[in-house]
């Protein structure tokens, strides 16, 4: 095991007392009850510790745990003698008192493994950052988010291949190498001659260039080529570039396991937080600018209740890293989304180790 150091944030001045303002048995009982409360989500109370081996009278446990409340650091739910760690609690345990192991060589030939895929091959990066998120809600019982990266590399070819009479898939290769895969839903009245003609109206204007720096230029002259082209066939560039995106609010955000966040939500006030957790992971565009905000750290950031404005309400906490490639240029970032008792020494190191191979596909 070893002590988590999270990266320069905010000083913890800034939100609560430290690490220093707690004498050794604050410290000891105060560890206890957030340690107690990760594992099982409830109150504890005095006697709980005093039968679990602190060696002080229940009275003298008592007195400890109302100056922990004092400091902020501590609540009492309604009119329970138990006490929950705060959200100031939770950052302090976090950043002064939590232990993280490794993962495992297990854990690490797991991993590497999905994210290849059942090929081993890797392949299409998009469907590595799906399984990444899947498999990461799997693994902490939460919400596995990632944010596609922002493509910098030039557009070497652009296809459409119809499949079925139903599907499409777009596909489009980038100078680095990487492939990316869209289907979409068939466009009607489209024939062979119709892919044809928008795969290459597309790769003339696209080659060579990033989509941030092609798609205004790509649609304004669709507007002018209507006339000319199939009318399928504008269609399908028309949705092509959607499907793609190019940065910003179009950016690719996938999020899965939300299931997960209904296991453990058994009391009425459990069930509501749920809810309007469900209702913060729709909103797209703050969830990209949360971890787009990842991506300039130095390794695992994590946020817990107010400390972001989108989960202010909800309570819930963040545990996200920035993948980067070999050369230490950051292109997205992957996290994992829950209530504010996520398992975090369990979370940490595999989001992290999650970053890391992330990273090293992007690169292959």
């Amino acid at each position: 095991m070893s002590r988590f150091t999270p990266p320069s944030r905010i000083p913890l001045s800034a939100t609560g007392p430290g690490l220093g303002a707690l004498d050794e048995r604050a410290r000891d009982i105060f560890r206890r009850v957030v340690e107690t409360y990760l594992e099982t989500g409830e109150p504890i109370g005095s006697r709980t510790l005093s039968e679990g081996g602190v060696e002080l009278s229940p009275a003298s446990i008592r007195n400890t745990m109302h100056e922990l409340t004092q400091l902020g650091l501590l609540a009492a739910p309604h009119t329970s003698a138990g006490r929950l760690p705060t959200h100031a609690g939770l950052r302090l345990f976090v950043d002064g008192l939590l232990e993280v192991g490794d993962v495992s060589a297990d854990e690490q030939k797991a991993i590497e493994a999905n994210l290849h895929g059942p090929e081993g091959k890797g392949g299409d990066f998009q469907a590595a950052l799906d399984r990444a998120s899947a498999m990461l809600s799997g693994l902490a019982r939460g919400a596995g988010v990632v944010v596609a990266p922002v493509r910098d590399a030039g557009v070497k070819h652009v296809e459409f291949v119809a499949l079925g009479d139903t599907q499409t898939l777009a596909i489009m290769v980038f100078d680095d190498g990487q492939i990316e895969n869209r289907l979409m839903p068939a466009t009607p009245g489209l024939t062979p001659s119709a892919l044809m003609e928008a795969s290459n109206f597309l790769n003339a204007r696209l080659h060579g260039k990033t989509l941030l720096e092609a798609q205004a230029e790509v649609k304004a002259e669709l507007d002018l080529a209507r006339r000319e082209l199939d009318s399928a066939a504008a269609r399908l560039v028309e949705e092509g570039l959607a499907a793609w995106g190019g940065g910003g609010s179009d950016r690719a955000l996938i999020v899965r396991g939300r299931a997960n966040l209904l296991q453990d939500a058994q009391a009425r006030e459990d069930l509501e937080r749920v809810g309007a957790l469900f209702e913060d992971l729709e909103q797209k565009e703050q969830l990209i600018d949360l971890l787009d905000g990842v991506r300039g750290a130095g390794g695992v950031q994590i946020f817990i209740g107010a400390e972001t404005r989108l989960f202010s309400l909800s309570g819930s906490a963040v545990i996200a890293a920035p993948y980067m490639t070999g050369k230490q240029r950051v292109v997205g970032a992957i996290g994992v989304i829950g209530p504010a008792r996520l398992n975090y020494a369990r979370v940490i190191p595999l989001v992290d180790y999650t970053a890391r191979v992330l990273g090293r596909m992007f690169d292959a």
